[in-house]
């Protein structure tokens, strides 16, 4: 149960307080209130500076209850449960995994009535009192496993969502499929038996062609990015649908539009090798960890600067493609006398794409320093090494 007195006044004051202060002596310090641990208000500060940029609603609301920080670390981002909830419509969702419930409070904004399983009793217990707290009214929490309750109720939902847990029950992490839990791979045929959509978040570790061996009928592989970093991999999949699958890559909170591709028809589109033109094209983490290389080049009809370095060459800036463009300031081959009197002692960002050398021996060799406005791109063009040196182009 929560110990209530987590509510007082002057332990409220004294969580607030210390959100800004060193906590690494607390644990030794007296409690501000009898019949309280003080590790018990040590877990509430160090879990609510966690989650302060992460989740921006619970932090700013008053007598917010918080897990221990570990059960935060999988929980999703605002922004990303956001996106999810458009995902989602219809009148029922269960969510088989409600950990915090961070995702089901979202979805409660799109779907009329969710149901929020966790079979950690006290993690159940602080979602349903948040959820009172956020007036987050229908949302029904129930203390079990979301797999037990799915395989006896005779209810049919209009979406079910599962996000496995990924670490095993010594809290070491895990990635692939099988190993995480609930095992996706075994249940999935069940799912699909009580309900026609099912949204399932994954590892951002995962590789989406081999993931999609073990998951029929998807639909669309959702890749989430937040901040240039690939947070979440959404499978949307959909009872008996046969048809192709559409790949989307979202960037939040970057202003690049949404870039969606056929799966399909990825290894039929074929891109052209060329040498640098007057700009460089860096796709998003979003478009390099969905594989879709020939499709980025054909749709915005660039050319690649070689089969395994994944950038672009064009003429023409194209302000809609899902990455970074740069102008293409200098060419170097990859030649000692040409770097020495080009390059060395420079001020420069250094990015590294298929090439021999590693960015550290560059700069050690050259005495580049970290810096200034300008990127120098050690890469690959045609088979052979280059250095580029670039200025970023603002497009949005």
């Amino acid at each position: 149960m929560i110990n209530k007195k987590l509510f007082d006044t002057k332990v409220q004051s004294f969580i607030e307080d210390y959100q800004n202060k060193k906590i690494d002596r607390l644990i030794f310090m007296k409690s501000p209130i009898c019949g309280l641990k003080m590790s018990e208000i040590v877990e509430q500060i160090e879990s609510k500076k966690k989650i302060k940029s992460k989740l921006p609603t619970w932090y700013s609301r008053k007598n917010i209850i918080y897990p221990n920080k570990i059960f935060l670390e999988q929980s999703s981002s605002e922004k990303t449960a956001l996106y999810k909830s458009k995902i989602v419509k219809g009148n029922t969702l269960i969510d088989l995994t409600g950990g915090f419930g961070v995702d089901s409070y979202f979805f409660s904004k799109k779907i009329e009535k969710i149901i929020h399983c966790e079979i950690n009793n006290k993690l159940s217990n602080i979602s349903k009192f948040n959820f009172n707290i956020l007036n987050a009214t229908n949302i029904e929490n129930i203390k079990i496993d979301g797999l037990d309750y799915i395989n006896n109720t005779s209810i049919n939902f209009d979406w079910i969502y599962v996000d496995p847990s990924r670490r095993d029950c010594h809290n070491n992490k895990k990635i692939l499929l099988k190993d995480c839990k609930p095992n996706i791979i075994e249940c999935i045929d069940n799912l699909i038996k009580k309900s026609k959509n099912i949204l399932i978040k994954l590892s951002p570790m995962l590789d989406i062609k081999n993931t999609l061996k073990h998951l029929k009928n998807t639909k669309e592989v959702h890749i989430v990015s937040l901040k240039g970093e690939v947070k979440e991999l959404l499978f949307v999949i959909e009872r008996n649908y046969k048809n192709d699958i559409i790949i989307k890559n979202i960037n939040l909170e970057s202003g690049q539009k949404k870039y969606n591709f056929n799966y399909g028809d990825e290894k039929n589109k074929k891109n052209k090798l060329g040498k640098p033109l007057k700009y460089l094209y860096e796709p998003n983490s979003s478009v390099l960890k969905s594989g879709g290389f020939s499709s980025v080049a054909v749709d915005f009809k660039l050319e690649k600067l070689d089969d395994n370095t994944h950038l672009y060459t064009s003429s023409i800036i194209e302000k809609d493609f899902p990455g970074k463009i740069y102008f293409i300031d200098k060419i170097i081959p990859f030649k000692k006398t040409l770097l020495n009197k080009l390059i060395k002692g420079q001020k420069i960002n250094i990015k590294r794409r298929n090439f021999p050398k590693k960015i550290e021996e560059i700069k050690n060799e050259y005495k580049i320093r970290d810096g200034g406005d300008n990127y120098m791109f050690l890469t690959t063009n045609i088979s052979k090494p280059i250095i580029l040196i670039c200025s970023k182009i603002i497009t949005s």
